[in-house]
């Protein structure tokens, strides 16, 4: 394993998934939760709009929807996410698709999570907030959505943990991360397959595991009582 660390960068591959994680999760939330006020609206068309999505986004696979970003917003349409005189553009570009595929795909799951909290907040609090005059978006945001937020956030923290393995997929966008590490080490090391094997899966461990540790925490010390 020492061998393989000084001769990969391994721990600056790790890195680019960590930075991956992090700005799909803030955008997919900040998607999701938009998905979901639309999935519970009394709008019939904001209804269907937001089931649509999640159904047609949840059902696609992953590598697809990052090679569209990729091949079809880049290569075919010339979009560019990056200023393209700056050093180090192609990389630079490549990870902000990446991460626009990333949080397409991941707010669908988001908003579904979330949905699952709004069922669990009680109708009569909806209900009593209509009474005192509050609007559709006035309830969301002041008495819905926070404890739709505390009651999901187990399923919040399992779709982040999924985020952080699916954050290898984007290789197919052309960032260098642990997965592409490992692929060069396959093909340049075989001889140590299983010294890399656990290289990498002890790096995807030290991630994900305290991310199940703190849900777990939160979601029982941030339990809505009934």
């Amino acid at each position: 394993m020492g061998e393989l660390f000084s001769t990969y960068d391994i721990v600056g591959a790790f890195l680019v998934n960590v930075q991956l994680t992090f700005f799909s999760a803030i955008f997919a939330f900040l998607i999701g939760t938009v998905l979901a006020i639309m999935r519970v609206s009394p709008a019939p068309s904001l209804q269907w709009a937001g089931t649509a999505y999640v159904n047609l986004v949840r059902n696609t696979p992953l590598t697809l929807i990052i090679l569209a970003c990729s091949l079809g917003l880049w290569g075919q349409l010339g979009i560019e996410l990056a200023s393209r005189g700056t050093e180090g553009f192609i990389a630079t570009n490549s990870f902000r698709l990446a991460v626009l595929g990333l949080s397409a795909y991941t707010a669908a799951f988001v908003c579904e999570a979330l949905r699952s909290g709004v069922n669990t907040v009680p109708v009569g609090q909806a209900e009593a907030a209509r009474a005192i005059g509050l609007g559709f978006g006035q309830s969301m945001r002041m008495i819905i959505l926070p404890q739709a937020i505390r009651g999901s956030i187990a399923p919040l923290g399992n779709t982040l943990i999924a985020l952080t393995k699916n954050s290898t997929v984007a290789q197919a966008a052309g960032v260098v991360q642990a997965g592409s590490v490992m692929l060069a080490m396959f093909e340049f090391r075989p001889d140590l397959i299983v010294a890399i094997f656990l290289v990498i899966a002890l790096g995807f461990i030290a991630i994900v595991l305290p991310i199940g540790l703190v849900t777990t925490y939160l979601s029982k010390r941030l339990a809505v009582s009934r």
